[in-house]
């Protein structure tokens, strides 16, 4: 049976959660009736054209609204009070998605900011929920920039898209169902872009297997701050910069990065692309360039496991658009 949002917001504290294992699995018990538990599948790399080892790809794309943010939405809003004004959220696209799904689920206000580089895919999921719809600046911090005015203002609860504790624990259950589902596995491959959800995921393995982040060349967030030894600005741009482009990753996640993130793969556009393209064609998977950026390490070689080696690819976002014919 789902638990009312009272009857949780009155089982949670009210100081910021800690970031481990033990709160992941906590907070996957509150979020854990509003969200898929999303399939894993195992596959030979040999079959989609690399070399010959085992492959576990978590379809996190088949997520409500089409990406691992809803996890991250949930946590927020049945972990903290939100008030009579609502929630509201800056985005590329897809947190701004997740948003304003788990707000129609829970019967609250959503008012979302998008940069003008999001896809007519998120936008128009996002107008299909409901939520009341903002489009401002070119990219991610323009957008914040407006949200955070807006939350000043209006008196709504922001909801950032990764520096948050109740977005990190979210995502970090990823982790948790990957781990049963697929466990033991020796590498994980997850795309980077503000890292909520490679630092979740940090948190829940705390270093039980190899973890390598995939960024675009084009927006090396956390390859910046890992060789400035802090969250810098790095440039924001490429095929995937809806998704994978904030300006740099949240101060949140980087501890968990420095700690237990083996190393940081780019991958360019070119390889996205041709990652996309081997999804659908080897394997009838539709993803967007974000969410097909991990498997681009493997299709480019950018990463090359041992043929021994397990590996798991989280494959994290599906929000793009397809043209299908009229049916008449």
């Amino acid at each position: 049976m789902m638990q009312s949002t009272e009857n949780v917001s009155a089982m949670c504290a009210m100081e910021p959660p800690a970031i481990d294992r033990h709160a992941v699995a906590r907070t996957y018990e509150f979020i854990r009736p509003f969200v898929r538990r999303t399939p894993a599948i195992a596959i030979d790399g040999a079959d989609c054209g690399f070399a010959s080892c085992s492959v576990v790809l978590k379809l996190e794309l088949l997520q409500h609204s089409g990406s691992f943010k809803t996890r991250g939405a949930f946590a927020n809003m049945l972990l903290r009070d939100v008030p009579q004004a609502g929630v509201v959220a800056a985005s590329g696209g897809n947190h701004g998605a997740a948003v304003a799904y788990a707000a129609k689920s829970l019967q609250k206000p959503a008012r979302i900011y998008l940069p003008t580089v999001a896809s007519p895919a998120k936008i128009e999921r996002i107008r299909e929920y409901g939520a009341e719809l903002a489009i401002t600046g070119e990219r991610y911090a323009d957008a914040l920039a407006e949200c955070e005015r807006w939350a000043e203002r209006s008196g709504a609860l922001k909801i950032h898209a990764y520096d948050q504790a109740e977005t990190m624990l979210g995502q970090g259950t990823v982790g948790l169902e990957l781990e049963e589902q697929a466990a033991p596995l020796d590498t994980l491959l997850v795309a980077v872009g503000g890292g909520g959800l490679l630092g979740g995921i940090a948190a829940w393995y705390a270093g039980g297997i190899r973890l390598i982040g995939v960024e675009p060349e084009e927006a090396p967030t956390l390859t910046a701050a890992l060789a400035a030894g802090r969250p810098v600005d790095a440039k924001a741009g490429g095929i995937a910069a809806d998704s994978l482009a904030p300006k740099r990753v949240g101060e949140l996640m980087f501890p968990f990065a420095q700690r237990h993130v083996d190393r940081v793969v780019l991958v360019s556009d070119d390889e996205i692309l041709t990652a996309q393209r081997v999804l659908w064609d080897r394997l009838r998977i539709v993803t967007e360039p974000g969410g097909a950026a991990a498997f681009a390490a493997l299709v480019s070689g950018r990463y090359r496991p041992d043929a021994r080696e397990r590996v798991g690819v989280l494959l994290c976002g599906g929000n793009t658009t397809v043209d299908f014919p009229v049916v008449r």
